[in-house]
Formats: structure tokens, sequence, C-alpha cells
């Protein structure tokens, strides 16, 4: 039988990439390009749609096909494989739709379960260098998603706020030392972000009573550091969101971004990584002087508040069993210290103050008219 030959493109139905090959008719229909090699019996062979001179075969065994557009080698390969134009009796779209389940699984399961244990492995092997590019980017992006809140950076209370940071910090073992920022926002919310950034909510400072209660939460969100989960779950969150972005077709990285800066903000750790932040922030605060169990009692305050509020982004929004976790910080924390507390009442005073009250904007009032000017004047903004 003589044999024709013709270029064509040889796709393998799991990836989208086109490779060239080269088409060989016998008897069979042979195959062969850069690492490819198929022999396929003319009888497993069928036509798909495709607009001429484009001519399209499917290999009804599997997901594989090839296109070509040569009609003498068209012709001659309908006339030598006369089921090429044989419908299949659904066993195609089954087979279809099994690849699809199972793909989907496939991510799925990487999703769940792959990508958070490869978070917990390569987390601790971030180069601290690249932890604090990604924390920069993340920061912005986080920022953004809140509507751009402005800084608070009131002076005595700055310096209020970086003594307390340090105090909590001394002799813990961090990776790197914090930077703590406040943020004007109508939510109670403390955000810790890769390499060592921890953002305040302004809310959060209003709704705790002492400052035994800001530095639970200011420890809390150290212990989070220490244990490099925000790195953890920006690789769990990218890793998830770029599976998501294969599978959906969206390569660009602004799903990836998008995802990476809400996981952020959600703060979604496993329940193992918030008690050891919950017992980090209890240890940090009782080592500085403070009453541990304080964290307690503004984690269960704001749980009220926000059953009251339940679309508002707080503290606690992935934070469950708030009962469970406020019992094991009181056995923690033991009895309450005799002291003053981890502030004196003037710097707890002054660091309420971070964010000055914003003065409200006076109304224009109308100016008289003059007699060489007309009845109807545009008041000045």
């Amino acid at each position: 039988m003589e044999a024709i030959t013709t270029e064509g493109t040889f796709f393998d139905g799991i990836s989208a990439r086109p490779r060239p090959v080269t088409l060989r008719l016998t008897f069979r229909l042979e195959i062969v390009g850069e690492d490819i090699t198929r022999d396929w019996s003319l009888l497993d062979l069928r036509a798909a749609d495709a607009a001429p001179p484009l001519m399209r075969i499917n290999h009804a065994q599997g997901p594989e096909s090839v296109e070509f557009a040569d009609a003498p080698f068209a012709e001659a390969l309908t006339a030598r494989c006369p089921d090429l134009n044989r419908a299949e009796g659904g066993g195609g779209v089954t087979r279809l739709v099994l690849w699809s389940i199972a793909a989907g699984v496939s991510v799925l399961l990487t999703a769940i379960y792959g990508v958070p244990a490869a978070s917990g492995l390569l987390a601790p092997l971030v180069p601290q260098a690249f932890e604090a590019q990604i924390g920069r980017s993340v920061d912005g992006q986080i920022v953004t998603l809140l509507d751009d809140p402005p800084l608070c950076n009131e002076a005595a209370a700055r310096a209020v706020l970086d003594r307390l940071a340090a105090r909590l910090t001394e002799g813990m073992a961090l990776p790197v030392a914090p930077q703590v920022s406040v943020r004007r926002h109508k939510v109670a919310n403390a955000l810790a972000l890769p390499g060592g950034r921890v953002i305040l909510l302004s809310d959060i400072i209003a709704k705790a009573r002492n400052g035994d209660e800001l530095a639970g939460i200011l420890a809390h969100e150290f212990g989070h550091v220490a244990a490099r989960d925000p790195m953890r779950s920006v690789i769990t969150a990218g890793g998830t969101s770029f599976l998501l972005s294969l599978v959906l077709g969206d390569l660009t990285g602004s799903t990836v971004l998008v995802t990476v800066g809400q996981a952020a903000i959600s703060a979604g750790y496993s329940r193992d990584a918030e008690r050891a932040a919950d017992a980090y922030a209890v240890a940090s605060v009782k080592r500085a002087g403070g009453d541990g169990a304080a964290l307690a009692a503004i984690l269960e305050r704001i749980t009220d508040a926000d059953h009251e509020k339940p679309d508002a982004i707080s503290f606690l929004r992935s934070h469950p069993f708030t009962a469970e976790r406020a019992a094991r910080i009181r056995s923690l924390a033991g009895e309450k210290p005799t002291g003053p507390g981890i502030l004196s009442e003037a710097e707890w005073t002054s660091l309420q103050g971070i964010c000055p009250k914003q003065a409200k904007p006076e109304k224009a009032k109308p100016e008289k008219s003059r007699p060489d000017e007309g009845k109807t004047r545009i008041e000045k903004l």
C-alpha cells in the first residue's frame, strides 16, 4: 500500500500545547514528532468537526488527536478508513465527562491537602529578603482592599506603641523585628503579614479597655509572625489560586494577587496555629508584666459585637470556638498579676489618641450679594 505523508499538529488531550508532527498513512496512521511516536489503527480514527481545509482526527480510545490541512491526504484517509465519520454511541462524551471529573477531583485534593502540606515545608525556607518583598506587596494589596485607610502616626502615641511592641518581643523568638502600623478603619481587626508586618485597624484600639487587652491582640499577631504563619497562608492561598487559574485559564496573576490579599485579611489560620499564637500572646504579655487573660476578654467582647454586624470584617471572622479559646487562654494565664498593667494610665490614654479625631468640614456660608452682582451666584466650596 502506497505511503502518503503530510505535516500536522498533535494534541495530547491533557494540555492545550500543540506539537508539530509528521503523519504517514499506510494501512495504519503513524505519527512522529519530538518525543512523540504513535501508531494508530485506522479502525480507531474518528473525524471531528473542523472548518475545511483543516481536518481534525480523534483517537476513539483516548483523548489524543491530530490536525492537518492537506486535502489529498484527507481524501486518502477517508478512503482507507470507512468508520472515520461514524458517530460514537455516547462513549466519547462519557469518557470526556470522566476525564473532567478526574481532573477536577485531582485539583481539589491537591488544593485541600497538597498545597497546605507543601506550604508548611516551604515557608521556613523562604529567604527573609524575599519574604519582606512579598510583605510589601501584600500590604499594598490589603490597603487597596480596605479602601485606602489613612495611616495613624500621632507622635506621642506612636512612641508608646513602639515601646509596647519592644516589651512584648523582648526575649521572644522572632525571625524578624515586627513592623507595626495603625490605619484608621471602622472595624476591629489585626493582621499579620509576611516579613513581620502587622497592621492594627484603629477600631481594635477603640474596643480595647486597657493596655493589656491591646497587648494581647498585638502579641497574638507576633505569635503568627514567630511561626511564619502569614508566609504559610500566602503560599497556600497563592498555590490554590494558581491551580484554579490553570483550570479556568486565568494566568494573568490577578486572581492570585486578589486571593492572597483576601486570605491575609481573613487570617484563616488553622486551629492549631491559633492555639499556638494564643499561647505565645499569653507568655509574651505575662513576661512584659501584663495580664495574659486580657486577650480572652477582648476576644469575647469582639465576638458579641460581630453578631450584631454579620457583614463586618472582624478580628474573629476566621477564628471559631471563641469560648474554647478564651477558657484555654485564662488557664494559661493563671492568676491576675497585682501590678498596674503593661501600660500606665497616661500611656494608655496617649496610645488611644494615635488616630486623632478628624475635624468635621465646615459648611460653606453664602456670601452676601453686592449691588453690582446678580441675584444668582455659585457658592464657594
